[in-house]
């Protein structure tokens, strides 16, 4: 079998590299290795699918890791605005919500695989679910690509859209970082981004686990993680320390799940933390649960309340206590009393200022691939043309999506760098 153009993986890089590549009349094949094409995008955004962000280049390049500028030329060639009226012609509704972000209006994610897919076809690309790449090498001016099945495919171009090893249950296991290697391309070090950051003690952690690193998601909770589990703190102040030094402050909405902290700003503190643990340092968060008050006020806050709960008549019999867990109940949700105890060990009416504006936590670990939301690292963008996507090492071989070191934060970012760089790269290839 024979194609002008070979995408491998059919994600949202993929099928918009293959709409941009048919669309100009060259024969596409793009081979997919689940049943379906799209499944991590069926699971982004919790189901909702945060399509992307509206934010202009400056503010967008933000949010982009590690070398924002190598995503310039894609983002100008398909910036957000393009990529709502290219699903908006193409029959999906779309919204727009607090901090920019997009989403399909029916808040189906399956709709916009629906959208993406169809679009591809209308364009004429072939699609082969299914079907799992077992080589890949250069023949010549082009590429033969091995099936598992045994059969062969001859491209004259080959774009690698893999994505890259979150959710290996979506088919992203790293397969094309490994064929990318092979034809002589440099993966800088990958690691997990956008997961939950694990404290010491929020997991039932065996003896012999490593004190620091991975700690799967399906462990079970400590009874501090079951105490914390299911709570969410809005509009709070996180500050990071990395081997004592203050690194990153986030305002923002956090959340305790059973990986541990998660939430926008937790996700949006997790690269920086992760890589942090995987080279050996030790991370620290600090809470400001009231951001908005100041020390001296709220210990004036918690002198009077403390005087009103001892005066009530209700109080008469209750031990001091009982009466410093109504004092919380009064300054925090109830459901986070009982971890916020645990964690301040002898604390007082006296302490209980400072523990409200510096709840501090050791972070032992991370949620590895099995459920963080991206890759960072990979194929190295040095080696990257960004004005065409395309290989300074190996002529006709292009890049797009997560399987490129490449990553964004939470918000949109990463599925509008997944169809810029597709589109640019499917154009390239094409011309």
């Amino acid at each position: 079998m024979n194609a002008d153009i070979v995408i491998i993986g059919c994600g949202a890089a993929g099928l918009m590299a293959a709409t941009g590549a048919a669309k100009t009349g060259a024969g596409v094949l793009v081979i997919e290795k689940m049943p379906r094409p799209g499944r991590k995008i069926m699971i982004s955004g919790k189901g909702r699918c945060n399509i992307t962000n509206l934010k202009d280049w400056n503010s967008f390049s933000q949010h982009i890791h590690p070398k924002a500028n190598f995503l310039k030329p894609a983002f100008y060639n398909l910036p957000p605005e393009e990529t709502i009226r290219f699903l908006n012609d193409n029959g999906l509704e779309t919204v727009v919500e607090r901090g920019d972000r997009v989403f399909p209006a029916s808040y189906k994610a399956s709709d916009v695989v629906d959208t993406l897919v169809k679009a591809m076809r209308q364009a004429g690309a072939r699609l082969m679910p299914g079907t799992e790449t077992a080589d890949i090498c250069k023949s010549g001016d082009g590429f033969t690509i091995s099936l598992a099945d045994g059969k062969t495919i001859a491209a004259r171009k080959l774009i690698l859209a893999t994505g890259g090893l979150s959710y290996p249950g979506t088919g992203s296991t790293g397969d094309g970082y490994r064929w990318a290697e092979a034809l002589g391309h440099k993966i800088n070090r990958c690691f997990p981004s956008l997961t939950a950051l694990v404290p010491c003690g929020y997991k039932a952690i065996p003896e012999k686990a490593p004190g620091k690193g991975h700690i799967d998601r399906s462990l079970p909770l400590s009874d501090l993680g079951k105490s914390l589990m299911g709570n969410q703190l809005k509009n709070v102040t996180l500050t990071v320390s990395i081997d004592g030094n203050v690194v990153a402050e986030e305002f923002g909405d956090i959340d305790f799940t059973d990986g541990g902290i998660e939430g926008p700003a937790g996700f949006k503190v997790s690269r920086r933390c992760v890589n942090a643990l995987c080279n050996g340092s030790k991370v620290k968060f600090s809470i400001d649960l009231k951001p908005a008050v100041a020390m001296e006020s709220l210990a004036k806050r918690v002198e009077t309340l403390w005087n009103e709960i001892a005066g009530d008549r209700r109080s008469r019999g209750k031990s001091e206590k009982d009466m410093f867990r109504i004092l919380l109940g009064k300054l925090l949700p109830m459901s986070v009393t009982e971890g916020f105890v645990k964690t301040c060990p002898g604390m007082d009416t006296r302490s209980l200022c400072r523990n409200l504006k510096n709840w501090e936590f050791r972070i032992c670990g991370y949620v590895g691939y099995e459920r963080c939301v991206v890759t960072a690292g990979g194929v190295s963008t040095d080696e990257i043309s960004p004005k065409t996507m395309e290989s300074k090492i190996v002529p006709g071989l292009y890049f797009a999506g997560e399987i490129m070191d490449l990553d964004g934060d939470t918000g949109g970012y990463n599925l509008q760098t997944a169809f810029s760089t597709g589109m640019l790269a499917g154009m390239s290839a094409a011309k």
